[in-house]
């Protein structure tokens, strides 16, 4: 056995990092955007408006 065929296949793990580096990229956006979109309209502060509320000009 080579020395390139060592460095070439180095047992599976760098394939698994391309898998799971955007995988866990999309996991980590997908729970932001659940905590965003579950967050109770009441955690705003006192006195502001809520967007979308007001004049519409």
């Amino acid at each position: 056995m080579n020395g390139a065929a060592v460095l070439a296949h180095q047992g599976g793990w760098d394939e698994m990092l391309m898998v799971a580096g955007p995988v866990l990229v999309l996991v980590a956006l997908l729970a932001v955007a659940h905590r965003r979109a579950h967050r109770p309209a009441a955690a705003a502060e006192p006195g502001t408006p809520e967007p979308g509320a007001g004049d519409p000009g």
